[in-house]
């Protein structure tokens, strides 16, 4: 009988399996309505892009002047612009080019600026000093400023934009992995490692970086938004994509002139700018929440 009752009480709350790190927050950010949400928008938008030619049989740099300017219609859903292409066509193969931009440029910033933060982090010293008084230097302009400037420097292609839009990411990354690596290095773990006689660089990869992932993942996330919008304003001013590339920025610029007669034309990829950078930072924010030590509770 006791041990009857013993089993109706399921085990002990010691016995029971935990969820993983990564599994308990991702049911965080699933609970979280605002990072659910964005997520299931970012996911649309991609999915569209990806499959842009199953969903228009149009091509988005083909010309067709008979068809210039036309209202969104059922032929064209969201009407042409001033040469005829098709506008809903150029913004699905635009969410490729924007959306991929986005990407690569977090992908190569977060890669310099980690592997700089690691080292002057760890290393500190004049290392350290040389490079952060450097990134003061980038820090201390507005980051659009410097952004058009190196891309008028390197010369106005969308490429060039994409590298002035990570150089100026950098700092961010190289600031962030810093704090958090002075912090880590004096950990105990960090130091019964060093003392077993693992190298620097075991240290950093296995001890160091691993701790710092959650901070450059929400990093990453909230930068994608930033680097979409940057790229998209160096295509607005000409810095950036060049026509007849189908880019979101560049369409912006192409339709401003003829806002008040054809309104549908700069507004259409103006809104999937404004959708995606916002999914991205409430995303971005949605992870900070989920990632957090302090709500790690359940």
């Amino acid at each position: 009988m006791a041990n009857a009752e013993i089993a109706k009480q399921g085990k002990p709350e010691e016995d029971r399996p935990q969820k993983s790190p990564l599994r308990a927050a991702w049911s965080r950010l699933m609970r979280n309505p605002s990072g659910r949400w964005s997520l299931i928008i970012l996911a649309v938008v991609a999915a569209a892009a990806l499959a842009a030619p199953l969903l228009t049989h149009y091509d988005p740099i083909k010309m067709s002047l008979a068809d210039r300017l036309k209202p969104p219609s059922g032929a064209h859903w969201f009407g042409t612009d001033e040469v005829g292409r098709d506008v809903l066509s150029r913004v699905l193969f635009g969410g490729r080019l924007s959306m991929a931009v986005g990407l690569m440029v977090v992908v190569l910033a977060g890669s310099v600026g980690t592997a700089l933060g690691l080292l002057t982090g760890y290393y500190r010293g004049p290392l350290d000093e040389v490079l952060m008084r450097g990134l003061d230097i980038v820090m201390a302009f507005p980051p659009l400023i410097l952004a058009m400037a190196v891309s008028a420097v390197l010369g106005p292609t969308l490429q060039n934009a994409m590298l002035a839009t990570a150089v100026v990411q950098i700092p961010r990354y190289t600031r962030i992995v810093r704090g958090e690596v002075m912090v880590l290095r004096q950990a105990e773990y960090v130091q019964a490692a060093r003392a077993t006689g693992a190298t620097d660089l075991q240290i950093l990869w296995k001890y160091v970086l691993p701790n710092c992932f959650s901070s450059i993942l929400v990093l990453s996330t909230l930068s994608v938004g930033t680097a979409i919008l940057t790229a998209a304003s160096l295509s607005f001013i000409g810095l950036g994509a060049q026509q007849p590339t189908p880019e979101w920025g560049a369409m912006v610029a192409g339709g401003r002139t003829y806002l008040l007669d054809a309104p549908w034309y700069p507004t259409f990829p103006g809104i999937f700018i404004f959708l995606v950078v916002l999914s991205f930072n409430v995303l971005g924010d949605g992870l900070r929440d989920a990632l957090d030590p302090r709500l790690k509770v359940a």
